[in-house]
């Protein structure tokens, strides 16, 4: 299964709804799905790493709203998450481990952690990938392990901070 560019605008804005209702305290409305932190996506083997970029990139940019409504510094936080998603999902693509490339960003108040995998190596230093520069500048954590299909999912945290500090 892959992303849609057709995604229905009615499902995002019931996830707007159902998602600022549930950080006022209150209960979300009857038929709307439970409140989620995370995105999840996956891309097939039909995408080049240019098109598997724009697809998870645009995907995501749809969702991230909802997801950190109510975030501190929130569009500053959703700019970083969407720089370093796109470059990972590059890397990942290009070295692709796996049929599918698949990821995750969850928001849990601090951090926004984004999961790409898998690759058929591990992380290759920035000065292989200079795309990877971005990514430890906006980031206070970077890892990997080992995925489900003999690769490597990597995994970041974009910190979340308050515009008082």
């Amino acid at each position: 299964m892959t992303i849609s560019d057709a995604m229905s605008p009615l499902w995002v804005s019931s996830l707007q709804t159902a998602t600022a209702t549930a950080r006022q305290g209150a209960a979300a409305p009857q038929g709307l799905p439970d409140v989620e932190n995370s995105i999840e996506f996956r891309l097939g083997p039909e995408h080049a790493p240019v098109q598997s970029m724009r697809r998870a990139r645009g995907f995501v940019a749809r969702m991230l709203p909802a997801l950190l409504a109510g975030a501190p510094n929130a569009r500053s936080v959703q700019e970083a998450t969407l720089a370093v998603l796109t470059e990972l999902v590059d890397v990942t693509a290009r070295h692709r481990g796996s049929v599918d490339l698949s990821g995750r960003v969850s928001y849990d108040g601090d951090h926004v952690l984004i999961t790409v995998g898998e690759m058929d190596q591990p992380l290759p230093s920035s000065e292989e990938e200079p795309g990877l520069f971005i990514v430890h500048r906006l980031t206070d954590e970077i890892g990997q392990y080992r995925g489900d299909e003999a690769g490597y999912a990597t995994w970041v945290s974009v910190p979340v901070r308050s515009k008082t500090r």
